[in-house]
């Protein structure tokens, strides 16, 4: 469900409590500089999703609205977030600028928005200054995908049934992988050595 927010975008997934302790369980802030990057990061919230993580999405610019985006950020650990997942193209300041403003991990998308096709926000994302990290993971859909999967692992530290629902994500990926085998070789292929 898509729902206007000031400062941009927003989507919210519906908020689910921890069974073990009966509290609210933390979500996750989704945030991106241009509603055209929406399909990339869309993979970050597909990830939540499958993990039952609530999302929240909005579009806010480090260098069109600082002023919004410094008040969200500072707002986003009061807000119930446990994460927050950022894309950014080109100079791809957006994700240092939140971190600038919260305590909260930020994981830094580079978005494959300019010329360089992404190579200049990777840069950006990943070179922060001490003091202010940013996780980064790659460039495009991957990296929204493992920036979904790496913001669930971090929730995942307070909350057994999200660390059970990751081995059998993980357990999920192994078996894709030993069917696939076992195909080629019915098939009457072996796989490289």
């Amino acid at each position: 469900m898509m729902r206007r927010k000031e400062g941009g975008l927003g989507h919210r997934s519906r908020t689910t409590k921890s069974p073990a302790s009966g509290r609210a369980r933390l979500k996750v802030w989704v945030a991106m500089g241009s509603d055209s990057d929406l399909p990339i990061m869309q993979e970050a919230v597909r990830m939540l999703e499958e993990f039952g993580i609530t999302a929240e999405v909005d579009v806010t610019s480090a260098h069109r609205t600082p002023e919004v985006t410094a008040r969200l950020a500072r707002a986003a650990e009061k807000n119930g977030f446990g994460a927050i997942i950022v894309g950014a193209g080109h100079a791809a300041h957006l994700a240092g600028v939140v971190a600038a403003h919260t305590i909260l991990p930020v994981i830094g998308v580079p978005l494959p928005s300019s010329a360089l096709q992404g190579l200049d926000a990777l840069l950006a994302t990943v070179q922060m200054p001490g003091g202010v990290p940013v996780a980064t993971v790659a460039i495009g859909r991957s990296g929204a995908q493992n920036a979904g999967i790496l913001a669930a692992q971090i929730l995942a530290t307070g909350d057994a049934g999200l660390r059970r629902r990751l081995h059998d994500y993980k357990a999920g990926l192994a078996a894709k992988v030993i069917a696939r085998n076992r195909a080629l070789k019915r098939a009457g292929n072996r796989p490289a050595s």
